[in-house]
């Protein structure tokens, strides 16, 4: 725990196989009080892995995507009674250390939602981010915070602290399963008035680092100015999308069952690598 709240580190994972347990291990256990993973059908045994180290792990019983593996993770981390969930990527991308200090700044109330942001302290390149990836990262960010009003120094971050408040609130349901869950989770924080904060984070860019293909990056880049656009219209009283109305949408622990391996969610025990989770 940390300032009275229950601390709970989700992993989404595929193919997490050859990083897991090195991300794991660097997750400081003095104020997290569980780490969960949630495997998105991976094919090299990345649940098999987490069990043996005495991780809780749930699996999916078909690859439901970025978002979906989201999904699931933020819904049990409630149901196991979470007042403050960190997410953070398994392909020991961005460093564990940082959740006391993500954590802390929730836990005292100073914000509801906490980013690791990659390119605060230029330490992006330097931990061998792609150039290619960092130029598409600042084009979009700066389109987003122009139309999000906001300023924030990346938007792309796999790397979240949130409140419980803030996962109840928001209708994650009706957001995409893809790559741009993440954008659209933040634009519903901000359209609900949730108060947003960034650290700097270090990143350590490998072989076994995320990464899509350039297909899949264009499309990503499309949805997230879709996303931008689709905020600014229902500030305006323009048109809202479903992912900003209040009605519906929110976390349910009942459609879990269906999308779980028989058994997976009480199996107790969470490395591949994770090829396809970070734009």
């Amino acid at each position: 725990m940390i300032h009275g709240k229950r601390v709970v580190v989700v992993l989404p994972a595929y193919n997490a196989r050859q990083t897991l347990e090195l991300t794991q291990a660097a997750i400081p256990r003095d104020v997290v009080d569980e780490v969960l993973v949630v495997d998105d059908a991976s094919q090299d045994g990345t649940a098999e892995v987490a069990r043996s180290l005495g991780l809780p792990t749930l699996v999916h019983r078909r690859n439901l995507g970025y978002g979906g593996n989201q999904k699931t993770c933020y819904t049990e981390s409630l149901s196991r009674g979470a007042d403050i969930v960190v997410m953070v990527h398994p392909d020991y991308q961005y460093d564990p250390r940082l959740i006391p200090a993500m954590a802390s700044l929730i836990g005292m109330g100073v914000y509801d939602v906490v980013l690791g942001s990659r390119i605060l302290g230029n330490t992006a390149i330097k931990g061998g981010m792609p150039r290619y990836k960092y130029l598409a990262n600042r084009c979009l960010t700066l389109a987003q915070n122009l139309l999000l009003r906001q300023k924030l120094s990346e938007y792309h971050t796999g790397y979240r602290a949130f409140s419980r408040q803030v996962l109840e609130r928001l209708p994650l349901e009706m957001n995409s399963n893809d790559f741009v869950f993440d954008n659209e989770m933040l634009a519903q924080c901000f359209y609900y008035g949730f108060q947003v904060g960034e650290i700097s984070c270090p990143t350590h860019y490998a072989t076994d680092s995320s990464s899509i293909s350039f297909r899949r990056a264009c499309k990503y880049g499309f949805g997230v100015l879709r996303v931008s656009l689709s905020y600014r219209l229902a500030r305006l009283g323009l048109l809202v999308s479903g992912i900003f109305r209040e009605s519906g949408g929110r976390l349910n622990r009942e459609s879990l069952k269906a999308k779980l391996v028989e058994g997976s969610g009480t199996v107790v025990g969470g490395p591949g690598s994770s090829k396809r989770y970070d734009p």
